[in-house]
């Protein structure tokens, strides 16, 4: 909802993007005052909305001025703006049956645009301007609105309606972005061996057209491990990842969406490589290397995402694919990874107008890893296939910001004798756009 809201701001005659209302969620139907001095423009509003993804199915407005004739017929002319619309229609001798040159009126009806500067009103049953509550004259800056349907829902969604660890299709916010910081708690263990990861993400995006995102992920890791009478331990910044994500296919219907995108990904070597030594920890180089904050070196992603919504359900899934290169010796297996996301909004039980959605959201996270280099070499049982299950919630308390929590759990799991296990994990983050 917020990526409508916004586009509409950046036209010259819109409001505040706080004053552009959203009254209709199911029907796709928003509400706000254009700025009085300001000439409006209906052909200006459904080139933007376009750009932002969306088709302007109808819009109506109410205009508050005096009724002028000539050769061409009535029109309107505003007192603050002296902008003129024709009046047009089949019912207009029964919406004007009393008209007067230079009478005061407030009309409301369908707008269109017809040529450079030509804006026309088919209204319909006009009413006399009286005076307002407080004694004064309507004033046509208090009465002029506009309601813009979209022929869907305006995406309120991505900022809540996003998977939390799955790929998700949308595009965050038209010409804007999100900054995404996570914290990510994973228990992982090896016969005696237990390790405790923690990692931080912080997530950059910026969606500079309709159909492109471009984003940033910079992971800070902390691992500490225990082995009977060993314990250690570092810290250090992962591997940069950068990204651009297009969305090639959208299709939006009443209170529904469904689009899908490709994402194109690049893993840097940036990241600290430094393992603990065999002093530190008594076990094979390749289990060593997986205690350090990366996972190889230059690493290509690509990414197919897909989702639907309907309602209150909402359905994704993802299918990616990493290529890893070594990095003085040492990669983790070529991934292949499929995730799929349900989402139900459970509050509010009416669901007519943004804010304060609550999201139920289980996420399935299957991983196939193949085998893994250390030393230049294959390292034997550094295959693994993993199969997760990841219930969460999602609470949007403002259009921008939304709090999410996720705990990940093993259903299968089928790995080498080197490669090490997760046992849980616990993932906590918000979504902030701008």
């Amino acid at each position: 909802m917020f990526n409508i809201q916004k586009a509409v701001s950046r036209l010259n005659f819109a409001p505040k993007l706080n004053e552009i209302e959203i009254t209709d969620i199911k029907n796709g139907i928003g509400v706000f005052t254009p700025k009085a001095e300001k000439p409006v423009s209906y052909s200006a509003l459904k080139e933007t909305l376009k750009k932002a993804g969306y088709a302007l199915a109808s819009a109506k407005i109410t205009v508050n001025g005096k009724l002028a004739h000539d050769a061409a017929g009535w029109s309107l002319l505003t007192d603050t703006s002296g902008q003129r619309f024709a009046l047009d229609g089949e019912g207009l001798d029964q919406a004007l049956p009393d008209a007067v040159h230079n009478a005061q009126v407030e009309i409301t009806g369908d707008w269109k645009s017809a040529g450079e500067g030509k804006e026309i009103i088919s209204p319909l049953p006009v009413k006399k301007a009286g005076r307002s509550h407080n004694g004064n004259d309507a004033s046509p800056a208090k009465t002029e609105y506009v309601d813009v349907t979209s022929g869907g829902p305006l995406e309120a969604g991505p900022p809540p309606v996003a998977p939390i660890r799955t790929t998700s299709p949308g595009l965050t916010v038209y010409r804007g972005g999100a900054f995404t910081p996570r914290y990510i708690y994973m228990r992982q263990q090896l016969g005696g061996l237990k390790v405790d990861r923690h990692l931080m993400l912080l997530g950059f995006s910026y969606t500079p057209t309709a159909k492109l995102l471009v984003e940033a992920e910079i992971p800070v890791t902390r691992i500490s491990f225990e082995d009977g009478a060993t314990s250690g331990g570092g810290a250090g910044i992962g591997n940069l990842i950068i990204s651009g994500k297009y969305r090639f296919f959208r299709q939006v219907e009443a209170w529904g969406d469904r689009q899908a995108a490709l994402r194109f990904g690049l893993e840097l070597p940036t990241g600290k490589k430094r393992a603990p030594g065999e002093q530190q920890l008594q076990a094979s180089e390749f289990v060593r290397q997986q205690l350090s904050p990366i996972s190889g070196g230059l690493s290509p992603h690509v990414d197919l995402a897909y989702s639907q919504a309907k309602g209150r359900f909402i359905f994704g899934g993802n299918v990616e694919g990493v290529l890893r290169f070594e990095r003085d010796g040492f990669r983790m297996g070529h991934e292949l990874r499929v995730n799929t996301d349900l989402e139900y909004v459970l509050f509010p039980r009416k669901y007519d107008r943004p804010g304060g959605e609550v999201f139920a959201i289980l996420e399935s996270n299957f991983i196939h890893r193949g085998t893994g280099r250390v030393v230049g070499a294959p390292a034997p049982g550094s295959r693994s296939t993993e199969y997760y299950l990841a219930p969460g919630v999602q609470y949007a308390m403002r259009p921008r910001f939304v709090i999410e929590a996720s705990y990940q759990l093993p259903v299968a799991r089928n790995t080498g004798p080197q490669v090490l296990r997760i046992e849980r994990g616990l993932l906590i983050g918000v979504r902030l756009l701008y």
